[in-house]
């Protein structure tokens, strides 16, 4: 049967993909050919998966203007945020909702990025 498998990019404009593309990996250590590449593999869950979410108003998605956010997988928060701030990434907020954790930082053209480390459901 014929069926969607996965999350295949996310594309948006913006002024200077290279800067952008270049910012991604030195800042989130992320790069590819075509700009930063995943792998989705997480041995961590029993089961990973990416999400499409749709919402009314982009209260969720603020300080950002853009009406979509990017949402990326991380193995550790805490660690990862550290490494982050390291780099002068300056993190938002963080939350931990017991079924994953949440920071938040925007990327070079204001683009919300929300990273999430999926926790086993209870």
């Amino acid at each position: 049967m014929a069926k969607v498998t996965g999350l295949g990019g996310v594309f948006y404009v913006v002024e200077d993909p290279a800067s952008t593309r270049e910012w991604y990996k030195e800042k989130l250590g992320i790069d590819g050919e075509y700009g930063p590449q995943l792998d989705w593999a997480n041995e961590d869950c029993e089961k990973p998966y990416s999400l499409i979410s749709h919402f009314k108003d982009n209260d969720y998605l603020k300080p950002s203007t853009a009406n979509f956010m990017i949402n990326l997988r991380v193995d550790d928060l805490e660690a990862f945020v550290e490494l982050l701030k390291s780099r002068d990434v300056d993190i938002i907020d963080m939350v931990d909702e017991g079924y994953g954790k949440f920071a938040w930082l925007l990327d070079p053209n204001g683009v919300k990025i929300e990273l999430w480390q999926q926790m086993e459901a209870p």
